[in-house]
């Protein structure tokens, strides 16, 4: 379904994967950066920053490699963020990435056809309050002895899941 587009003008208009990747919470600008760069490879329909001067950083332009001039953000200051959720539900069911040991493992849950993705903040992740909002919880199983992964890092790990349950 999904192709690389074969000129600039025409890559606008091709469809996108109806996930929106929420990473109101996440603070450093390489992560953010390197989310965008993600984001915009899988083609997705849209990336939420807290606030959209980010993208200024010269640290999120060097990981976001230009991807922050095609793909489409939005921006969602982090106490919006559960009015934020609440709207989007109507449509788009909440999935939290957590390590949560309660969480759904990735390998075992289906994503909705369309959902938001949220993001937790490094060291902290999602607080409870905003956990308690979304309609999934779900972790990527680890067996190393550090017991987390970069926010990035486990944010690609999700969306390509997502993008992988599509294709086949």
């Amino acid at each position: 379904m999904f192709q690389r587009p074969n000129s600039r003008e025409s890559y606008r208009a091709l469809p996108r994967y109806p996930l929106i990747v929420c990473a109101t919470l996440v603070q450093n600008p390489a992560n953010l950066g390197g989310l965008c760069r993600t984001v915009e490879a899988f083609r997705l329909q849209s990336l939420v920053l807290a606030d959209l001067a980010t993208i200024r950083s010269p640290v999120f332009k060097n990981l976001a490699a230009s991807s922050h001039h095609w793909q489409p953000l939005q921006a969602c200051p982090p106490a919006d963020l559960p009015q934020w959720l609440g709207q989007q539900q109507a449509n788009y069911p909440i999935v939290a990435l957590t390590a949560e040991p309660t969480a759904i493992p990735l390998p075992k849950f289906v994503f909705p056809q369309q959902a938001v993705l949220l993001l937790g903040q490094e060291l902290t992740g999602i607080p409870a309050a905003l956990l308690d909002q979304c309609d999934y919880a779900v972790t990527i199983p680890q067996f190393g002895l550090v017991e987390s992964l970069n926010v990035q890092t486990a944010a690609a790990i999700a969306i390509y899941e997502y993008v992988r349950q599509r294709i086949g």
